[in-house]
C-alpha cells in the first residue's frame, strides 16, 4: 500500500466538526468518498497543519480523527477585511438594506471571477465593511475521515500550469529546451 508522503496525489473524505467550549460538536462540512478532497501532499497550500501532520505516512484506507485547536485552525488575515462602496450593493437604484445587514453572509465574486462569501461586519453611510476570512477562524475543530486514494502524482498534477505545453522558465528561452525540470513535454508542438 502507498503511504502519504510529500509529492503524492491524495484523496480524502471527512466530516468537519466545530467543537464548542463545552465539548459538543456541530457538523459543519462533509466531503464524501464519491467526491473526495484532492490535493498533492506537502505541495498544496492552505492545509491545516495538525491535519497535515496526522495524514503524513497514512496508507490508503486508513481512518483519521484529528482535533485542531483554534490557534492551529483557519488563520485570521486582516487583509481579508475590505471596506466596499455601498453602491455595489444597489438593487434597482436602491441600497439593499434587507439583505446587506450586520452579521449576514453574502455571496460575491472576486475580480478574477471566483465565488467567495463574506460576512457583513458593519454598514456605514457610504460603505459596507466585509470580512472574507474563513467562517471557522478562531474555532476548535475536529476532522474525522478516511484516506481514499494515495498514488504518485502525474507531471500535470504537479505542474498544472504546464497543460502539456511550455510552462516557462525551462530551457534557454523559457521554452524549447529540455523541460524535464518542470515536468513538461517540450513546447507542446
Amino acid at each position: 500500500m502507498e503511504k502519504i508522503l510529500p509529492g503524492k496525489y491524495v484523496e480524502i473524505s471527512y466530516d468537519l466538526f466545530e467543537v464548542a467550549p463545552d465539548g459538543t460538536e456541530n457538523l459543519v462540512h462533509s466531503v464524501t468518498e464519491d467526491e473526495p478532497e484532492r490535493f498533492i501532499f506537502g505541495v498544496t497550500k492552505g492545509m491545516i497543519l495538525p491535519l497535515e501532520r496526522a495524514l503524513d505516512g497514512l496508507e490508503q484506507g486508513r481512518e483519521f480523527d484529528v482535533p485542531v485547536n483554534a490557534g492551529e485552525g483557519f488563520p485570521y488575515n486582516p487583509d481579508d477585511v475590505a471596506e466596499l462602496s455601498k453602491s455595489i450593493f444597489m438593487v434597482d437604484g436602491k441600497f439593499d438594506a434587507e439583505t446587506i445587514r450586520e452579521g449576514a453572509y453574502i455571496p460575491m465574486m472576486t475580480a478574477d471571477g471566483y465565488r467567495i462569501t463574506g460576512k457583513v461586519k458593519k454598514v456605514t453611510a457610504d460603505h459596507v465593511v466585509m470580512d472574507f476570512n474563513h467562517p471557522l477562524v478562531g474555532k476548535d475543530l475536529r476532522f474525522k475521515g478516511k484516506v481514499v486514494t494515495v498514488r504518485d502524482a502525474t507531471p500535470e498534477e504537479l505542474h498544472p500550469s504546464c497543460g502539456g505545453g511550455c510552462c516557462g522558465g525551462c530551457g534557454d528561452n523559457g521554452c524549447g529546451g529540455d523541460n524535464s525540470s518542470c515536468g513538461c513535454d517540450g513546447c507542446g508542438n
